[in-house]
């Protein structure tokens, strides 16, 4: 699932995924995730924290706290520093931030491995 509010983006990672063989689940804003996910759960998310109406950070914890969505993956990848959430490492340790700044499609896709073989 990608939660991002910019279309761009949506359109630069269905770009990146191409020929990957993932099915990708778009959202645009937290609300709409969390509606969402109701009909399918998504083996991995890729957030963005700048969202309208539920923000990124908002929408995280509402899945960490939720038993039946709390094994899921997320990858944040925000214009935002890293630092500025390094607290959600004590809520997931396994969560992985990248800076869009820093966003290569080589990392991305490796991130994603990472995160889809453990």
């Amino acid at each position: 699932m990608i939660v991002e509010d910019e279309k761009a983006f949506h359109d630069l990672y269905s770009v990146m995924f191409e020929g990957k063989g993932y099915d990708i689940i778009c959202a645009y804003d937290g609300d709409e995730a969390m509606a969402k996910l109701e009909e399918d759960k998504p083996d991995v998310i890729i957030l963005d924290m700048l969202l309208d109406m539920v923000t990124g950070d908002t929408f995280f914890l509402y899945l960490k706290g939720m038993p039946e969505y709390a094994d899921i993956p997320v990858l944040i990848i925000s214009a935002l520093s890293e630092k500025q959430y390094k607290n959600l490492k004590k809520i997931d340790p396994n969560l992985v931030y990248i800076e869009k700044s820093y966003l290569t499609k080589e990392r991305l896709l490796e991130e994603l491995d990472k995160i889809l073989i453990s």
